[in-house]
């Protein structure tokens, strides 16, 4: 074999860095193929789990339905079909994936799900509320997309536990054990302080992060800033919503959740500015879906405020890890029981699209109005502390 010349030097040389790049980028691409088949795997456990859990809830409500429940048959039996829709959505994409709750597999329903199905509409509200808490327990370790849809189911079981009656606390259930998104990728690059439980961004009703915390990424940042964008025209509609409302009952309902929306509001201004960000300012006006006129017309812009504030949290809790992604799930149930209490029809699964429904599932609960812009079919603009002022002269 002939020695090199001085010439093929360079040539060789060139050669060994491109063989070594073609090395790191497979390298890299194995890594990425690695996580991705963790994270499904984690999903597939559980969406299983979920599965098996959601057959007992259905198993309780035949029970309930066919005995001590018989005289509610047509409630049960449309908070059932929701229920039936929950599985259908969680077991998308498992082996022998059907709409139906197939026999046995209660069996195979982990810790979080009770052992026998609920044999009274009381054990039945019960265990909707548990059912929701352990959804909870397994948002850290879901992709974003299926944190998604647990957050609504957890929404949906809340506000089934409340219509039967039981409306204690949800809390969530044991963690699930499994890994996060976030902390495989942290492990498989060697990063700290990436891991979904290791975020810093505490949650907003801690009253924000200290201010020497790290800026907010990109996509945190303008998640947050739409979610403040969405409680600014919150907090202008429950001002005009509460002018509407005739002393008693109702105004102390339209008083309470107006100074919730401000305290969400307040928080999320805080966290923005604590961690580097300018939060996103009030717009001069907002425009009203209809016009709002009386009491029945002030609860049906209550009841869509709240309906629309579903997607938005639903599109944070896809966008947030960690305890920002279970303070979202958090404001998503809260929405979602405020929206029913006003009178609200929401779907099986609150916050994610309804295809039924039509219009655009990102919306937020009004729209932003420039100075001096008409506001359609809603004249009548109240300052967004009509709800207070009224509510104190009361």
């Amino acid at each position: 074999m002939p020695s090199p010349t001085r010439r093929t030097l360079p040539a060789v040389g060139a050669l060994t860095g491109v063989l070594l790049l073609l090395t790191a980028c497979s390298g890299g691409s194995g890594h990425d193929d690695g996580n991705r088949r963790q994270v499904e795997d984690t999903d597939r456990q559980l969406r299983a789990r979920a599965v098996a859990a959601t057959d007992v809830l259905l198993a309780g409500y035949d029970a309930v339905i066919a005995g001590p429940g018989a005289a509610k048959a047509e409630v049960l039996g449309d908070l059932r079909d929701e229920v039936a829709e929950h599985r259908a959505a969680l077991a998308e994409g498992l082996p022998g994936d059907s709409p139906a709750a197939p026999s046995g597999t209660a069996a195979t329903a982990s810790s979080t799900a009770p052992a026998d199905p609920p044999a009274s509409v009381a054990a039945l509200a019960a265990a909707e509320r548990e059912t929701a808490g352990a959804r909870l327990a397994d948002l850290d370790a879901a992709s974003p997309e299926l944190a998604r849809l647990l957050a609504a189911v957890s929404a949906s079981d809340a506000v089934h536990a409340a219509l039967l009656g039981d409306t204690a606390p949800i809390a969530a259930a044991n963690p699930a054990g499994l890994p996060s998104p976030a902390a495989s990728a942290a492990a498989a690059t060697g990063t700290a302080g990436t891991a979904a439980g290791a975020t810093p961004a505490a949650a907003p009703s801690t009253g924000g992060p200290s201010p020497t915390a790290a800026p907010l990424p990109s996509p945190d940042a303008a998640s947050l800033q739409s979610v403040l964008s969405a409680e600014h025209a919150a907090v202008y509609g429950y001002g005009v919503v509460g002018a509407f409302l005739p002393a008693g009952a109702q105004r102390e309902d339209g008083r309470g959740t107006y100074a919730a929306h401000q305290a969400r509001r307040d928080s999320w201004q805080r966290l923005l500015s604590g961690r580097g960000a300018s939060p996103t300012a009030a717009a001069a006006g907002y425009r009203l879906p209809f016009a709002v006129k009386d009491a029945a017309t002030a609860g049906q812009l209550a009841a869509h405020i709240e309906s629309q504030l579903t997607t938005v949290y639903a599109d944070l809790v896809t966008a947030s890890p960690g305890p920002l992604r279970a303070e979202a799930a958090a404001a998503l149930r809260e929405c979602a029981l405020r929206a029913v209490h006003w009178g609200a029809e929401l779907p099986a699964l609150p916050g994610l699209a309804d295809p039924a429904a039509g219009g655009d599932a990102t919306d937020g609960p009004l729209d932003g109005a420039t100075p001096g812009a008409a506001t359609g079919t809603a004249t009548n603009a109240a300052a967004p502390e009509a709800v207070a002022s009224a509510s104190s002269a009361a």
